[in-house]
């Protein structure tokens, strides 16, 4: 697999961005594959949480190690502290990063499918709030996992107020008495969709963000989604969404090879 930092300029940021790819290539480490593997090649898009950025899902787990057999591009762009959200002091990331990103990749990287069947993103946290926000709010992608994804409907001030102060959440999404129902409500996206996405959850049993998703899943199975949702022992860690990304892995329709391990 080839591992490449990728600057590239966003038209709809206005400024330039970088984002790291996995991208398969021919070598020795997978002998069967031909050039006829490597063409359309299904892709993962990784989005990170509030503290990462595009180099976190490197630094954090083993993604690239585990999808070293499999024939899969990932890509891993960053939204800064943006929420995957078109914020209301201009800077549109929800944009770039659902419409303009996917359009930037095929144009690099023409090898990389642009079929909706085989477009696919995940994220934890903040990302799990992208990650359905993207595959809601577009048709763009097929599957959407979330790994102790931050799944607000109608969000209570307070508790985002223990994360930050009221300016940066109205920079982002404006007041929150208008947040139920609009772009930024993935719940409400979810009523509208119109092609809908498969949908992945996973959250730990002792994540302080149990609570909401246990509410938003209901909700999603209650409006007959594809969803799988399923917990464990664990909190709001990297160590969790490092073991869960295979799980991941093996649950998207990509034919994932599973490193060779003694039993």
């Amino acid at each position: 697999m080839a591992f490449l930092e990728v600057n590239y300029y966003s038209k709809v940021l206005g400024m330039d961005r970088v984002m790291n790819v996995i991208l398969p290539e021919l070598s020795d480490h997978n002998p069967t594959w031909t050039t006829e593997t490597l063409k359309d090649i299904p892709v993962l898009y990784l989005l990170h949480g509030m503290s990462g950025d595009h180099a976190i899902w490197q630094r954090r787990t083993s993604i690239e190690r585990l999808v070293r057999q499999t024939p899969v591009a990932i890509v891993m762009p960053s939204t800064d502290l943006a929420w995957y959200t078109n914020t209301t002091y201009g800077l549109n990331y929800f944009d770039a990063l659902a419409r303009e990103l996917p359009e930037k990749v095929a144009s690099l990287f023409p090898q990389i499918s642009t079929k909706r069947e085989k477009n696919f993103v995940a994220g934890p946290s903040m990302g799990g709030y992208g990650a359905f926000k993207l595959a809601l709010g577009t048709s763009q992608f097929s599957y959407a996992a979330s790994l102790s994804g931050a799944l607000v409907g109608n969000p209570r001030q307070e508790d985002f107020l223990n994360m930050e102060k009221l300016s940066y959440w109205q920079g982002i999404f404006g007041d929150f008495d208008d947040f139920a129902g609009s772009k930024n409500d993935i719940l409400a996206l979810a009523k509208t969709c119109h092609k809908r996405p498969k949908l992945y959850a996973w959250i730990g049993e002792q994540d302080f963000l149990k609570p909401i998703n246990d509410v938003a899943i209901s909700t999603l199975q209650q409006l007959n989604y594809d969803i799988t949702y399923e917990t464990a022992p664990g909190t709001h860690e990297w160590y969790y969404w490092n073991k869960q990304i295979e799980r991941v892995l093996e649950w998207l329709p990509i034919n994932y090879v599973q490193e060779e391990r003694l039993s």
